[in-house]
């Protein structure tokens, strides 16, 4: 059985369950994904399988690529990402993966993806950091005041939360209720929000793979 699958983040909205509750919901575009290789543990070490998803004109694809996806014969991928499967055997290359044959409503799931980039930020945008008072004629409301320490060890610390970069990272999100899964749409609905910006790919996992 395949643990996970490939799919687009659409947006968000909100959905009534049974009891008439207001539930906020992502809807994302699950699949239909493509066995592109089999990764067999005698060979590789371990066992999984690549998936491709959303499809790519075959002009837009460079060689290297197009000699690796075309031996699956099912066409042309943006993304190829690895997911673990339980039997390998039981799939063939080239086969179609549909959202409905990996989740089930009311199934609790994990989702990954790219974290919306923010730029360079400062400590009080990227850490929650309080400032530093603003009254007595302070200038310095929002920077990050002092980062050294005592003459020992004499040093910035590794790790000393300061301004950076901000987002576009890799976030995994736990725990997400599967609302609803529309198989004829190749739609899954999942409770609350998940990483990413709308359009961005994201990883449907079960849980604790």
């Amino acid at each position: 059985m395949v643990k996970a699958i490939l799919g687009k983040k659409l947006g968000m909205t909100q959905v009534y369950n049974e009891k008439g509750e207001w539930i906020p919901v992502t809807l994302i575009q699950a699949g239909p994904c493509y066995v592109i290789q089999k990764k067999i543990k005698d060979r590789d070490g371990y066992e999984a399988i690549q998936l491709g998803f959303a499809p790519k004109k075959e002009s837009r694809v460079n060689k290297p690529l197009k000699g690796h996806q075309s031996k699956a014969g099912a066409g042309y991928f943006y993304f190829m990402r690895e997911v673990p499967c339980d039997d390998i055997s039981a799939l063939d290359v080239g086969q179609e993966i549909k959202v409905d044959g990996v989740f089930a409503k009311g199934e609790i799931i994990d989702v990954t993806g790219t974290s919306k980039g923010k730029g360079f930020a400062g400590v009080v945008k990227r850490h929650g950091f309080g400032g530093l008072p603003g009254s007595h004629g302070s200038l310095i409301q929002r920077e990050t005041g002092s980062i050294g320490s005592a003459t020992d060890p004499g040093e910035v610390m590794k790790g000393k939360r300061m301004a950076g970069h901000m987002g576009d990272e890799r976030v995994t999100v736990g725990n997400l209720e599967v609302v609803d899964v529309l198989a004829d749409e190749n739609l899954i609905v999942i409770k609350g929000a998940v990483p990413g910006a709308k359009g961005q790919l994201v990883v449907l996992k079960k849980q604790g793979v």
